[in-house]
């Protein structure tokens, strides 16, 4: 059982493959999973209609 899943988001992982639908179970605070139909998890989150980018860190900032 994961921590968290993630249901149904629309996933962009920046590896410039095209986008895909699946749900992402984490566990310990890292992903643990990638797929379809995952198994539910402690807490489970609809991202149905959301972007979901597992591992993308924006680095954008204005300290300038």
């Amino acid at each position: 059982m994961f921590d968290t899943t993630i249901r149904g988001g629309t996933v962009v992982d920046g590896s410039g493959k095209p986008r895909f639908t699946a749900d992402i179970g984490i566990s310990g605070g890292r992903i643990a999973a990638v797929g379809g139909k995952l198994p539910p998890g402690k807490q489970d989150i609809d991202a149905s209609g959301a972007l979901v980018t597992p591992g993308w860190v924006d680095v954008h900032t204005h300290y300038d």
